[in-house]
């Protein structure tokens, strides 16, 4: 059995030696197989990537239409925004008057009120009179005419 040693854990101030770093592989350009480039990479990197010999065109994207409900709720947002600023102006100028309108029916409402229970009470002291009515009505036979008399009685 072999025992692979570590080395010692380092202390503060003592120097770090770096182990030598190792050559890149390189190749040469003949040895580049046919097609292949040689390609930066948007970090730096340079590496070997097929890539075509004449560069393509791209393929241009077909336009999407914007559809008509779209357009449509784009032109009304503003005006119904603008409607509904206007309409809080509005308020704001005529809560006075509303809230004196309110006032006014308020007190209308109480006024009717008023009148009503004093109707009402009026009316319930008063004695009223009884009226009494009783009909007589006799027929002869199944088919008979019938015949009537009513009675009043104060």
């Amino acid at each position: 059995m072999s025992y692979e040693t570590q080395p010692a854990p380092l202390r503060y101030g003592e120097a770090v030696i770096h182990p030598p770093a190792l050559p890149e592989p390189r190749m040469l350009p003949t040895e580049i197989p046919p097609g292949v480039q040689v390609i930066t990479l948007p970090s730096g990197a340079r590496t070997l990537a097929y890539a075509p010999a004449t560069p393509v065109e791209p393929v241009p994207v077909p336009v999407q239409r914007i559809p008509v409900w779209a357009k449509t709720t784009a032109l009304l947002a503003p005006t119904v925004g603008g409607g509904i600023g206007a309409a809080s102006i509005g308020l704001a100028y005529a809560a006075p008057g509303l809230i004196a309108l309110t006032e006014a029916l308020w007190a209308a409402v109480a006024l009717i009120a008023a009148g009503g229970a004093a109707l009402f009470l009026g009316r319930a002291r008063r004695a009223t009179a009884s009226t009494h009515i009783t009909q007589h009505i006799t027929a002869t036979g199944l088919f008979g005419r019938a015949t009537g008399s009513t009675v009043h009685h104060r």
